[in-house]
């Protein structure tokens, strides 16, 4: 028994070795940072290019290695057993050889191995990236006929997968991971934001950050120069539309720096400037145009700002290059701006926010969770949980927070106090 027991040793331990490869290769492959290895290839590493193109079809690559794992696994335990049974016949036999096989492939052959392969994914990858890409190229085939019968067994259970089907979208693997980080502590409140504000730009539309057509500072072009020029320094802001007859009719758009390099050229005659001249044409945009497309369109054009219709061509608002950077990096203040403007903090740890805030920007200043999905507007989220119009007086509790209405102007809530949950609980 002993001398069987030496022969078969080493190729036995010889088949653990490569059962813990695979197993390190499974771990290391599915915990690779795809970015690095991104950065890598674009550098010239052929092991990165191998990683990537192992995990662009994950489920091939784990698939051959589970069978390549799974076969050194059975073929070591039935060399064992086979010794074992001439040593101790019956079932005691193979009760001995399940026993140390089962210690044995759990401790060197997935522990250890997947435990260093967590602890330095992308190396292992990259080292193992040869080996497991010439086993996907024996065992693919295999896998392919696999895949297909796992799907039509899941068929006659009513589950239907692609043959291609990605089982994680981009965008939301790297959203869950900065969700992760943040809670572990690892990724500070603003640089999460930062990094989903990124993430949001293609799901997100310009009505939903655009300044509403009731809000835009506009100017009159009917106006003689000096009059406009008094209504644009007032406005506190570097372009301004100009309409004619009604608000609603924009006929252009006029640059503060246009209107400065007129009076240098008119010797300081403001009177004297012909308007028409220095009037930028407006630029339309539809309501519907996602933020990421615009800011291309802003970078494109060269252009920081647009004016906002709907699909009738009535005005909505207007949005500019710095409406979007702020979806990114919060809100960009100047020596003119008043920080955060509309909420002010009350004594009692609640908040006075006027209607317009955008959900967004409040949720960024106070680090809160209010959703934004139905509504753009504190008084828009209110409105939407309401389900009215709420009178001043009223009050509102929702998504742990208390809303009391302190203003109302017609059919809009102009004025609002919130207690969040930490402010309730401690009074």
């Amino acid at each position: 028994m002993m001398g069987a027991l030496m022969a078969l040793a080493p190729i036995v331990f010889g088949l653990l070795a490569a059962s813990a490869l695979f197993s390190a290769a499974e771990t290391a492959m599915t915990g690779a940072s795809r970015a690095r290895m991104h950065q890598l290839d674009r550098e010239g590493d052929r092991a990165a290019r191998r990683v990537t193109r192992l995990i662009s079809d994950r489920e091939t690559m784990i698939g051959a290695v589970l069978l390549g794992n799974n076969i050194f696994n059975i073929l070591a335990t039935e060399l064992a057993s086979s010794v074992f049974a001439k040593a101790i016949p019956g079932a005691w036999g193979v009760a001995a050889a399940t026993a140390v096989m089962t210690v044995l492939i759990l401790v060197f052959a997935e522990i250890l191995p997947k435990t260093l392969a967590i602890l330095r994914s992308d190396d292992v990858a990259r080292v193992l990236s040869g080996p497991t890409e010439i086993v996907v190229r024996v065992f693919g085939p295999i896998i392919f006929a696999v895949q297909w019968v796992v799907r039509k067994t899941l068929t006659l259970f009513g589950v239907h997968l692609g043959m291609s089907m990605d089982v994680l979208a981009a965008h939301e693997e790297i959203r869950g991971a900065v969700e992760y980080h943040h809670s572990e502590g690892l990724v500070e409140t603003h640089d999460r934001w930062m990094l989903g504000g990124v993430l949001d730009l293609a799901e997100m539309d310009v009505s939903q950050v655009m300044v509403h057509r009731n809000a835009i500072a506009s100017i009159d072009a009917d106006q003689t120069p000096r009059e406009i020029l008094a209504e644009a320094l007032a406005s506190g802001h570097s372009r301004a539309p100009l309409y004619s007859d009604e608000q609603e009719n924009i006929v252009g758009v006029l640059h503060n720096k246009d209107m400065l390099a007129a009076i240098a050229e008119a010797n300081g005659d403001i009177d004297a400037i012909d308007m028409a001249a220095i009037v930028r044409e407006p630029w339309f945009i539809p309501e519907t145009t996602s933020l990421k497309d615009q800011l291309s369109a802003f970078l494109k054009r060269r252009s920081h700002f647009a004016l906002v219709v709907d699909e009738y061509g009535a005005l909505q608002g207007l949005v500019t290059l710095e409406d979007i950077l702020e979806e990114i990096v919060g809100e960009i203040e100047d020596e003119h701006d008043v920080a955060m403007p509309g909420v002010r903090a009350a004594e009692d740890g609640s908040v006075v926010v006027d209607g317009s805030v955008a959900i967004r920007d409040l949720n960024r200043a106070l680090n809160w969770d209010l959703p934004d999905e139905e509504a753009v507007t504190v008084a828009g989220l209110l409105i939407y949980e309401a389900r009215r119009i709420p009178d001043a007086g009223q009050t509102f509790t929702f998504h742990r927070q208390r809303f009391l209405v302190l203003e109302r102007k017609i059919n809009r809530v102009t004025k609002l106090q919130i207690w969040p949950a930490t402010a309730r609980d401690e009074s």
